[in-house]
C-alpha cells in the first residue's frame, strides 16, 4: 500500500469514520492491487467529501468547493492542457503575491507539483478539490474548447452564416451557449457579461454583486456567438446600430429560468448583458430578505393601507422589483384586483395581471396606465417611473382609491420627494399622494461556514462612523475567512440594507414648502429612520456581514 495513504487512514479515524472500515479498506487494496481511494469509494466506506477532508486534515491543506467556483481564465491558462490531463490539476487563482493556486486532488503527488513548477515558473499554493469536481471542469474546458475550434474552424470556410443561424442542438455554437448559461445558473450568477474588446471577447459573470472573469473568446467566433444569443432572445440579428431588449427562456435540470437580455453597441462591436431571472432560486417572503423587524413594521403600515402611493427606490441590480414582488405576495388574496405594467415582466406571479410594456407597439407606462385604471384596479404596480406624465399618473392614481407600487432611481429616501418636484409634480400632491419611500442596497453576506470572531479597534469603529449612541458595540464582530463552501471570497449569498421613510405630516409640510433632501433626512431620522449605513452596521453587529462591505455599499 501507497505510504502516503496512512496519514489519510489515520485523519479519516479521526473524523469519525468506522476505524475497522477504514482498516479493512486497506487490507482489501493491499491484497487486490487496487488503490486504497478507489476502494474507500467504491465500497461506500466514505464519500468523496470526507476525503477530501481527510486528505487537508492529514497533510495540513486547505479545501476548495469548485461548485460556485469560478476559475480565473489566466490561472487556468498558466498550466498546459497535456499537464492537466496527466495529473488532474487545476489553475484556479492567481493571489496578489504572484502565487498559482493549483487545485489537486492528491496530496502526495509531488510530481504533479513539480511538473506544474516546471511548466508555469510560478510558485505554487496547493488546494484540495473533489476529483469529481476536477473531471467536471476538463470536461468542460475540453468540450468549449472544441465547440470553438469547430466554430473558427466553419468561419475560416467561410460558413459562419450557418453556425450562426443554425437551431440543431448539436451544432458547437449552441452548445458553447448553453454550457454559458447552465453554468451562470450553477454558479447563482445574477448577470453575464459578453463584453467585445480589440483582440476578443470577455465573458464575466456577476456573483454576489461582484464580476468574475469566466473566458475569453476569439474573436472570430464574436459574430457567431452574438447572433446565437440575439436569435435566442427573440431580436433582429441584422440590426447593429442600435440597443435592443429581448427575453430567453431556457429549461436547466428540470425548472425553467428566464434571462433577459440587452445589447449595446460599442467600438468594438456588440456587447451584450443577459440578466438571470431565476425564479426557482428566489424566496419572496418579505422576512428573509434583510428586513429587520423595525424597519418591516414601518414599511408594512404603509403597504397595508387602501390607498396611497409606495415606492422603492436604489441604483439598477439593487433588489427593487424582488422588493416590491414580495409586497405584492403579502398583500395579494382573491378579492382585491392586482395589476401591474413593467419592462420588462421579471418575474412571472400567480393571480396577477401582469402587462408587458411594448415601445415598439406605443404600449409605454403612461400609455397604458390610464387603460389600467379602467380596469377596475385595486393595487397597481408599476415597474419605473421615468417621466413625468407616468409620474403624474401615479400620483392621481394613488389620490383616487388605488394603492400604487412603483421604483425610483434615487440615492436615498428622502432624496425621491425631490425627484417626483423635479419630474414637474406639485408639491402638495407629492406630499398628499405619498405615503412611504422605502430604499435600498444589497451587501454581500458572510459565509457562515468561516467567518471570523474579532474585537474591533476604536479606529475601525470610528472609520466605519459607527452610530455609538442608537448601536451598541457587539463584543465581536465578523469578517471573511474563504473556504470551500464560498469559493474562498468569505461571502455566499446578498441580503438588503434598507432605510424606511414614512411620510409624516412634518415630511409633507417640507416637501409642500421644497425643502431640501437634507432637511427632509434630519426630520425623518428623528422620526425613527434608520439610514442605509445604520441598518447596515446593525446588520453587521448581528454577524450577517462586516464592516467594509457596509461601507463599500453604503455612504
Amino acid at each position: 500500500m501507497d505510504q502516503t495513504f496512512r496519514p489519510l487512514l489515520e485523519a479519516l479515524k479521526q473524523l469519525g469514520v468506522d476505524a475497522a472500515a477504514v482498516d479493512a479498506a486497506a487490507a482489501e487494496a493491499q491484497s487486490s492491487g487496487r488503490s486504497v481511494r478507489a476502494v474507500l469509494i467504491n465500497d461506500q466506506v466514505v464519500t468523496e467529501e470526507q476525503l477530501t477532508e481527510a486528505a487537508a486534515h492529514a497533510f495540513g491543506l486547505k479545501t476548495l468547493d469548485l461548485i460556485g467556483f469560478s476559475p480565473d481564465p489566466a490561472a487556468l491558462k498558466r498550466i498546459p492542457m497535456q499537464v492537466v490531463l496527466r495529473h488532474r490539476v487545476l489553475g484556479l487563482q492567481i493571489n496578489d503575491d504572484g502565487e498559482l493556486v493549483v487545485g489537486m486532488t492528491d496530496p502526495g503527488d509531488i510530481v504533479a507539483l513539480d511538473d506544474v513548477r516546471a511548466a508555469t515558473g510560478m510558485t505554487l499554493r496547493p488546494v484540495l478539490v473533489q476529483r469529481s469536481e476536477v473531471r467536471r471542469i476538463i470536461e468542460r474546458l475540453q468540450r468549449e474548447s472544441s465547440d470553438l475550434g469547430d466554430i473558427v474552424d466553419s468561419s475560416l470556410e467561410d460558413q459562419a452564416m450557418t453556425a450562426q443561424v443554425s437551431s440543431s442542438d448539436d451544432a458547437p455554437i449552441v452548445r458553447y451557449v448553453n454550457n454559458l448559461i447552465e453554468q451562470a445558473v450553477q454558479n447563482r450568477a445574477s448577470d453575464l457579461h459578453l463584453e467585445p474588446t480589440e483582440d476578443d471577447m470577455r465573458v464575466r459573470y456577476r456573483i454576489d454583486g461582484v464580476l468574475h472573469e469566466l473566458d475569453t473568446v476569439p474573436r472570430g467566433v464574436m459574430a457567431a456567438l452574438t447572433s446565437r444569443l440575439k436569435i435566442m432572445s427573440g431580436v433582429d440579428i441584422t440590426e447593429k446600430r442600435v440597443p435592443q431588449n429581448g427575453r430567453i427562456t431556457v429549461a436547466i435540470r428540470d425548472r425553467t429560468v428566464d434571462l433577459r437580455t440587452a445589447t449595446l453597441p460599442t467600438v468594438w462591436g456588440e456587447k451584450i448583458v443577459l440578466r438571470v431571472l431565476d425564479t426557482g432560486g428566489i424566496d419572496l417572503e418579505m422576512t428573509k430578505l434583510g428586513f429587520t423587524q423595525h424597519n418591516l413594521d414601518r414599511f408594512a403600515e404603509s403597504f397595508t393601507k387602501p390607498h396611497g402611493m409606495v415606492l422603492v427606490t436604489g441604483p439598477t441590480g439593487s433588489g427593487k422589483s424582488t422588493t416590491l414582488y414580495a409586497t405584492l405576495g403579502r398583500i395579494s388574496r382573491p378579492e382585491i384586483n392586482v395589476i401591474t405594467v413593467e419592462d420588462p415582466v421579471e418575474y412571472r406571479l400567480k393571480g396577477i395581471n401582469q402587462v408587458q410594456v411594448n415601445h415598439k407597439a406605443g404600449l409605454t407606462f403612461a400609455a397604458v396606465l390610464p387603460a389600467i385604471l379602467r380596469s377596475d384596479p385595486d393595487v397597481v404596480l408599476i415597474g419605473e417611473i421615468r417621466d413625468g406624465n407616468t409620474a403624474q399618473i401615479a400620483v392621481e392614481a394613488s389620490l383616487t382609491g388605488h394603492l400604487v407600487l412603483s421604483t425610483l432611481h434615487t440615492n436615498d429616501a428622502p432624496g425621491a420627494v425631490t425627484r417626483l418636484t423635479e419630474m414637474g409634480i406639485e408639491p402638495f400632491l407629492v406630499g398628499s399622494s405619498l405615503d412611504c419611500v422605502l430604499a435600498q442596497r444589497l451587501a454581500r453576506r458572510l459565509c457562515d461556514w468561516c467567518k471570523e470572531a474579532y474585537l474591533p479597534t476604536e479606529e475601525e469603529l470610528e472609520g466605519a462612523r459607527w452610530p455609538f449612541q442608537d448601536l451598541k458595540v457587539p463584543e465581536a464582530l465578523y469578517r471573511p475567512v474563504g473556504c470551500r463552501n464560498c469559493a474562498n471570497t468569505g461571502y455566499r449569498g446578498r441580503l438588503a440594507l434598507h432605510e424606511v421613510m414614512p411620510v409624516s405630516p412634518e415630511i409633507e409640510s417640507l416637501t409642500i414648502r421644497r425643502a431640501s433632501s437634507n432637511e427632509i433626512r434630519e426630520i425623518a431620522v428623528e422620526q425613527g429612520m434608520y439610514d442605509l449605513r445604520a441598518d447596515g452596521l446593525a446588520k453587521a453587529a448581528g454577524g450577517l456581514t462586516s464592516i467594509r462591505e457596509v461601507s463599500r455599499v453604503a455612504v
